[in-house]
């Protein structure tokens, strides 16, 4: 993926945005002669600036409790109003409506903000500043509970400027020491059970509980909210009724809420339930002493990221497709799979987001199927899309990139949603991995919500309007996530954060994480969970969180891009951590060009560029193309050390280099500090599956077989590199979804995984849904036309999958891929022809310790002239020599002259013996 958000995979809500009520003002009387202040008003709309009496808005921003940060207009006279009910509106000029009490506000010193308010809100640091007069900050509290407006006046008392107010700066200021040490959501101790939730901008909050209502007691210290009950509360549904002033609608509003904290639901989460997850009632047989695979260091994880329901919604194999309990059935197609992949080398399972989702009906009686005869239709016909379209919004299916509650399994995998099935299901699938070899990474996505402010799937803004989003300049809630930020970089959202890990580790066994956008989280939140993570011990918690692996994706944009608000959790920033961020370098070299790219048939080294052309005009002139390849190979080499900014190589034009000297796009290719600082992989759920790419890219006569060899060269680019690799469930076995590069919300039929290959990889389904793939349909539709030609059968399949796993045996078997520093890497690794009149266009030979790594990517036979081994014996590999692949078996090693010979569309591994 590119440096730019590869967030197709959460394209998930447009309609949700559209349901997140939007800031609207309050109707105010219109005056019939206007005052100078609203005549400037006038003028200011009618040439586009913002309208300096706007109430709907929020510029101005309380940092702490002493201090207003607002790019106010000139004035000599400043004041935060606050009205307990609301009512504040601007008529005939000036502000009108309720009873108001007044802060009187000072310019600070210097005007600005001081140079800690500016490390802390760097995107402030234009501001200017204003500072509480002490005889006000009594009052600081009780304004934060109503509703906030900045004023500022000329000296005859002329409205200059009037704004609302953000308030998450302050929040954190007054609270956050004593909050974030706070336990909030159920808690069961001596027979009781305590409710707890933090609402510090509330006027009123109590507790709905078992049909009554009970009053809950607020900490002036935290501003956390509790209750406490009887026993008889356990298993009780519940939710808070919380009072509270809500910008979104500028007005004090009573919503009625569930649990940020919940540890269990009712079915579509319109209840929490107070359920104690260390009841051993919710443990399934030997949950206490799970034995799990052993730890294997992320810097050697080889990585399978599978969605629940893909895996085995249509497998006839399975006793439980579609659920948590089909990790349970040890004799199905799809188990039997992984379980051969764990023998091979895989050490994870990473799962797509598996907590509450907001998308999904959780009861099966509740959702669509497609009301068509799928199968029926032609494979270029629109019209499968069409029907699942139709269906998509309330089917069972979706990635599930839309949080409702972060610490809960998602009900619509468990058999029964309305209760704690989903928590022992879950466990119970926990535990069917670790049986079969393989340890379980979650997909966590804490940078968005599925929806704010006061639509109906919203939670934590309903609770704490305004703080738990991040918001822009004016106030609204930013969406570059493609949904509604949260503000991780607050106290209480970077709580959470850690808190629902800490959980999901300690009550769920979870041996890993992935973060969905972590680039949006503060480098600060991310280190926070590992030192959470790190305190975890098997005596105390059951679990070794020193052996849990993090890893995310590091991408720079939207309006945290460089740092902006907070030193980001991005590529370069996370470097030396230990936590991985997704490398896009080796994944766009080897496909060619980027996933936004208008045509699809860009080629790339393991896709023919230069070597086995095909008809795009978008690949240039041939002289071009060598070129880009030959700048592709080294961002492969790059990709092959680890991503290492630091490693010093010849590039392919003769010039001493180092990793981070390599461009990638305008960004340095190598930007690791370690082996493990960057995880390699060809395909993700994200974009086009691997062979979805390569039918896009690779000349339209290419045979399967010829396909199929170059899906294992593909993916030997990220199995064979330093540091941890991650595969799509399915690539191994040519796995297509029919050209769609946005599957998110494309049902069963596209997304499907055959672990049988008599039922196909999927190729041939229809065109893919028009949403996100109409303006590719003119390239898919002659693929799909020929898509008897394209589609593998058995023995493409077949072969595939075995010549994959023998390169994993390989990788965990051989100690040369696993080495741990950046400078045991530039020793024993080298491309002895690169840069030099030797290299070959279309191949990459590696020296690796007392290994020899040859890529083939092009149609020929390639010899490749070692002078540095020659008189050294070398055999292929034994893994290879008597391993799946009848081809690789032809490659050689003449010992005389150093020479390694190849076959076409091959990767060879060579030992010293």
């Amino acid at each position: 993926m590119t440096g730019s958000p590869r967030r197709a995979a959460v394209t998930v809500a447009l309609a949700l945005l559209a349901a997140t009520v939007p800031l609207t003002a309050t109707a105010g009387a219109v005056p019939l002669v206007p005052s100078p202040a609203s005549a400037a008003s006038a003028a200011a709309e009618q040439t586009g600036q913002a309208d300096p009496l706007d109430l709907s808005k929020s510029r101005a921003q309380w940092i702490d409790r002493n201090t207003l940060a607002w790019d106010a207009s000139p004035g000599s006279r400043h004041e935060l109003l606050y009205a307990p009910h609301g009512g504040l509106t601007v008529a005939g000029g000036d502000i009108g409506g309720a009873a108001v009490h007044r802060l009187r506000l000072t310019p600070a010193e210097g005007g600005g903000l001081t140079d800690a308010q500016k490390a802390r809100f760097p995107h402030l640091k234009e501001y200017a500043a204003f500072t509480v007069d002490p005889r006000d900050r009594r009052l600081v509290r009780a304004a934060l509970t109503g509703q906030l407006v900045a004023t500022a006046r000329t000296a005859d008392g002329t409205l200059r400027s009037a704004t609302g107010v953000q308030t998450q700066g302050v929040l954190d200021d007054l609270y956050g020491a004593a909050a974030t040490k706070a336990t909030l959501g159920p808690r069961f101790a001596h027979g009781r059970v305590t409710l707890a939730v933090w609402a510090p901008t509330a006027q009123r909050v109590s507790l709905d509980i078992g049909g009554r209502t009970v009053t809950m007691h607020r900490d002036r210290a935290s501003g956390v909210w509790s209750a406490t009950g009887p026993g008889s509360w356990s298993g009780k549904a519940y939710r808070y009724v919380v009072e509270v002033w809500a910008p979104s609608v500028r007005e004090v509003v009573t919503n009625k809420v569930t649990d940020p904290y919940s540890t269990a639901l009712t079915a579509d989460s319109e209840r929490s339930l107070a359920v104690d997850l260390a009841d051993p009632e919710l443990a399934p047989e030997g949950w206490a002493g799970l034995r799990k695979p052993k730890a294997t260091p992320l810097r050697d994880a080889q990585i399978q990221e599978l969605h629940v329901r893909d895996f085995s919604a249509a497998d006839p194999t399975s006793d439980h497709p579609g659920q948590y309990l089909a990790f349970t059935d040890k004799t199905s197609d799809g188990m039997q799979h992984l379980r051969r992949l764990a023998r091979a080398g895989t050490s994870y399972v990473h799962l797509l987001p598996v907590f509450d989702i907001g998308t999904v009906p959780e009861r099966a009686a509740d959702r669509a199927t497609p009301d068509c005869d799928l199968p029926a239709y032609a494979p270029d016909s629109e019209e499968q899309q069409a029907c699942v379209t139709r269906s998509a919004g309330q089917d069972a299916y979706n990635w599930g990139y839309d949080p409702l509650h972060y610490t809960v399994p998602e009900g619509s995998y468990a058999s029964d949603p309305d209760g704690t099935r989903r928590t022992v299901e879950f466990r119970e699938m926990v535990r069917g991995l670790n049986g079969s070899g393989l340890r379980t990474v979650m997909d966590v996505v804490y940078n968005h919500t599925v929806a704010s402010g006061q639509a109906d799937k919203s939670v934590l803004d309903r609770i704490v309007p305004g703080y738990y989003q991040r918001l822009d300049a004016d106030g609204a809630v930013t969406t570059s996530t493609c949904c509604a930020d949260t503000a991780p970089e607050n106290a209480m959202m970077g709580k959470l954060v850690v808190d629902s890990i800490v959980t999901w580790a300690r009550e769920y066994k979870v041996d890993g994480f992935r973060f969905d956008l972590m680039g949006h989280h503060p480098k600060a939140n991310i280190l926070a969970v590992r030192k959470a993570l790190d305190a975890l011990t098997p005596a105390k918690d059951g679990v070794d969180g020193k052996s849990i692996v993090l890893y995310g994706e590091g991408w720079n944009f939207g309006e945290v891009a460089d740092d902006a608000r907070f030193v980001q959790a991005t590529q370069k920033n996370m470097a030396g951590t230990g936590i991985a961020t997704f490398s896009d370098r080796s994944r766009d070299a080897l496909r060619g060009g980027g996933p936004f790219d208008g045509d699809p048939g860009v080629q790339g080294f393991a896709s023919g560029l230069y070597t086995d052309p095909n008809s795009s005009e978008s690949n240039g002139t041939p002289a071009q193309q060598k070129a880009r390849l030959l700048h592709y190979q080294d961002l492969i080499k790059v990709g092959l050390t680890g991503n290492l900014a630091g490693y010093t190589f010849t590039d392919s034009a003769g010039r001493r280099v180092k990793g981070a000297d390599v461009d990638y796009n305008g960004a340095p290719a190598g930007y690791a500090a370690r082996p493990g600082d960057a995880l390699s992989y060809a395909d993700a759920h994200d974009n086009e599956s691997l062979y979805d790419a390569l039918a896009f890219k690779l000349p339209k006569d290419t045979s399967a077989g010829d396909r199929a060899r170059m899906q294992v060269l593909a993916m030997a680019t990220a199995a064979l590199s330093q540091g941890p690799a991650l595969s799509q469930a399915g690539t191994d076995l040519l796995r297509s979804k029919s050209l769609d590069r946005n599957s998110y919300d494309s049902g069963d039929w596209f997304n499907t995984i055959n672990w049988d290959c008599r039922a196909g990889n999927g190729f041939g389904r229809g065109l893919p849904p028009a949403a996100d793939n109409k303006d590719k349909w003119p390239y898919a539709k002659p693929l799909l036309s020929s898509a008897a030609a394209l589609t593998p059968g058995c023995e493409e399949i077949n072969s595939t999958s075995a010549a994959y796993r023998d390169l994993l045996r390989i990788r965990t078997t051989e100690s040369a891929f696993s080495l741990a520093t950046a400078g045991k890497v530039q020793s024993a690794l080298s491309f002895p022809l690169s840069g030099t009149a030797d290299e070959t266009p279309g191949v990459i030979t590696m020296k690796l310790g007392d290994l020899v790594v040859v890529l083939n990517a092009s149609p020929q036979t390639r010899r490749q002239r070692v002078d540095a081994v020659r008189g050294a014996r070398y055999d292929l590999h034994p893994i290879q020599a008597s391993g799946a692949d009848p081809t690789v078996k032809s490659a050689a090693y003449a010992r005389s002259s150093g020479t390694f010979t190849v076959p076409a569309r091959t990767v060879a591994v060579f030992r010293r013996g």
